[in-house]
């Protein structure tokens, strides 16, 4: 076909040529991409051929950006979006705050306040003039309190020589130290500041045993609804109503919340086992400083604690070994330990365990020193014997449980010491507990391992009611001087308890699953009235067990004599009881006296008080000048019924002493 006949060859060419110019660049190239291409003549020299090729086109200058200098503002820029401003600093911060102060442990922590005030009233209702349950042991922990923190601002190197028990040195080792307090003593002023801080701290200690245990069964895998069961069961269990008057073994809320803490830190749950995404060295640490507080709180529940410690440490190190070992007969070890391909610790948290545990252990010796120079007790052995609780003791409520302190009067009389043997975690916890060992949310090797555990506490909670203690308490316990107070082996009752929990803890939280399930095939899916109350019942029930009728009688107002008169001195009347209140009352200027109060230093405070029972005389003002006590002061209002009833008004010209009568007193100057 010649020319002629194809008149619209390339005739498309030429329209796109043309519009070129007015395309952008990536337009441009596409129609070129797409263009027909046209059938060429042949050509009829190389010269004519080169003069058909076209040259490229020159790229197009892209429009300017920005005004020219000097020209008037663009007034569609009014029009324009403008990006929107990240927050500040200030308001990121008040966000995260806000997120802080809304998270589920601050609810927790606001809860557990609450739940504290409510269940231990009405401690919070006259704070500055009365103590929980008796006026012995609480005055006697409120001198220590308010010593700690007087002594470690004025004098730090006299802490453990006390000012009570004169001339006896290391008498702030008379029990439990209650040292982590002293921080929040410091600002004790006389004994109703020395009250008012020791309720508060009987409330806060409450508070954080419903913490620390809400964390630890959070921890290990349970849902809010369960882990506030069992919470409240092991803060609020009926045996601990009995120990209302001790603060140091109210004060054990931190070893649920250590626990938890190295829980998250080492990523271990029970629920979802070991997960090293989420391990955390600084969890750990905090886990290990919180140790070494509750341990600084005292060693009667500081030393099981460390015995457990100690087991946790033993097996992570077996574990980690476990998971480096490739011989065949490993292997089944290995694979029940899972992922043996995954360090079971890290280099951070291996050289966080190892400094955390060189810490605790640090702060343990370092408190014990004074312990082990106080003279042991000759009949430490026949205490452990005495304070061994029967079993059927944890079945028994004590007296100042509201709910069964009167319908277990009588089996509670047939108790060698019914206020350390009465032992009963509350029989609601008992059913959940049962309940938890045939449906739970814990795997069946967990429960079962939990059972073993129970049944283990439980054998040593019976001390040597339990093929004579030589194989289970004493060999654990029995070594330790009578200073470090082992000889009460129903307070391991903590360790039933808190196991106690968590296994109920996985019977509730199977419960509110299904539920929710239930609630979930409703139209609409929302759970009724009565389906969110028997989720909550457990709960109440367990509250109602731990309702309390704890007595909280009046202080007796400190003697003005108190303020004023110098020691060393000895305070008339003198008794194992009323001088634990006279060692609260020398908190205004802690003069040395030789009052001192409870089973401390017995032999010694007997032979005190026998032999000052018929001063004014000879002999008992020889025997006070002795031990370098240079005066007496006689309190009036409370030697009715006393030897010293007469003792005020004999006269002691031929004794070779003054007496001065003030008010309420009567003072005697030895020297």
């Amino acid at each position: 076909m010649t020319e002629q006949q194809q008149p619209n060859a390339g005739a498309a060419v030429k329209p796109r040529r043309w519009l070129r110019p007015w395309l952008g660049k990536s337009e441009a190239k596409a129609e070129v991409a797409l263009k027909i291409p046209e059938q060429r003549k042949p050509a009829e020299s190389p010269k004519e051929d080169a003069q058909e090729k076209v040259a490229p086109e020159k790229e197009r200058t892209p429009l300017p950006s920005t005004r020219p200098p000097g020209a008037p503002p663009d007034p569609w820029t009014v029009f324009a979006t403008t990006p929107e401003q990240p927050p500040g600093r200030i308001r990121r911060g008040l966000a995260a705050v806000g997120r802080t102060l809304i998270h589920e442990y601050a609810l927790a922590a606001y809860a557990s306040v609450v739940i504290a005030v409510l269940m231990t009233w009405p401690a919070i209702r006259y704070p500055l003039h009365t103590l929980p349950q008796d006026l012995g042991d609480p005055s006697r922990q409120a001198w220590q309190l308010a010593w700690a923190g007087h002594i470690l601002i004025t004098d730090p190197k006299l802490l453990w020589h006390a000012n009570a028990y004169f001339p006896l040195t290391d008498s702030y080792a008379f029990g439990d130290s209650l040292l982590g307090y002293a921080p929040f003593a410091m600002l004790s002023n006389g004994p109703v500041t020395a009250v008012l801080i020791y309720n508060l701290l009987f409330i806060a200690a409450h508070a954080l045993l419903v913490f620390g245990a809400y964390a630890l069964v959070r921890q290990l895998g349970a849902r809010p609804t369960g882990a506030a069961v069992a919470a409240m069961a092991f803060a609020y269990a009926p045996w601990r109503l009995a120990q209302e008057g001790h603060l140091d073994i109210i004060s054990a809320g931190g070893i649920p919340l250590a626990l938890a803490m190295l829980a998250r830190g080492h990523g271990w749950s029970m629920r979802y086992g070991l997960r090293p995404s989420r391990r955390h060295a600084g969890w750990a640490a905090a886990g290990w400083l919180v140790a070494a507080w509750q341990i600084s709180l005292g060693f009667a529940l500081g030393i099981p604690f460390a015995y457990v410690l100690g087991l946790i440490l033993i097996v992570l190190v077996v574990g980690s070994l476990a998971r480096r070992v490739r011989k065949p007969e490993f292997r089944a070890l290995a694979r029940f330990l899972r992922k043996p391909t995954v360090p079971l610790l890290g280099w951070r948290l291996a050289i966080t365990d190892t400094l955390g545990a060189l810490i605790f252990a640090g702060v343990a010796l370092l408190i014990a020193v004074p312990y082990t120079r106080v003279a042991d007790s000759p009949t430490r052995a026949d205490e452990i014997d005495f304070f061994s609780p029967p079993l059927r003791s944890l079945l028994i409520g004590p007296a100042e449980s509201r709910i069964w302190g009167g319908a277990h009067e009588v089996p509670r009389a047939s108790l060698g010491w019914a206020a350390e043997m009465s032992l009963l975690p509350g029989f609601v916890l008992y059913a959940l507990a049962l309940a938890g060992l045939g449906f739970s949310v814990w795997r069946l090797r967990h429960r079962m391992v939990l059972m073993v555990a129970i049944t283990f506490a439980v054998v040593l909670t019976m001390g040597t009611n339990y093929l004579g203690g030589r194989f289970t308490y004493l060999p654990l316990f029995g070594h330790y001087g009578a200073s470090f107070d082992q000889r009460i082996p129903g307070r391991l009752m903590l360790w039933v308890t808190l196991l106690l929990a968590i296994l109920a803890a996985g019977a509730v939280d199977d419960f509110v699953r299904r539920a929710e399930h239930l609630a979930a095939q409703r139209v609409p899916a929302w759970p009724g009235p009565w389906l969110r109350l028997a989720m909550l019942t457990p709960l109440i029930l367990v509250a109602l067990e731990g309702w309390n009728s704890t007595a909280h009688p009046v202080v007796p107002e400190q003697p003005a004599a108190m303020r004023t008169v110098t020691g060393p001195m000895l305070v008339l009347p003198t008794a194992e009881l009323s001088d634990q209140t006279v060692q609260l009352w020398s908190t205004s200027e802690f003069q040395a006296i030789a009052n001192g109060g409870g089973t401390f230093a017995a032999t010694r405070q007997s032979e005190l008080r026998s032999r000052v029972a018929t001063f004014p005389d000879i002999a008992s003002i020889e025997y006070l000048r002795s031990i370098g006590v240079g005066t007496v002061l006689l309190l009036r209002d409370q030697v009715a019924g006393t030897s010293w009833e007469r003792a005020g008004d004999i006269p002691v010209d031929s004794l070779n002493i003054k007496r001065e009568d003030l008010t309420d007193a009567v003072v005697f100057r030895l020297n």
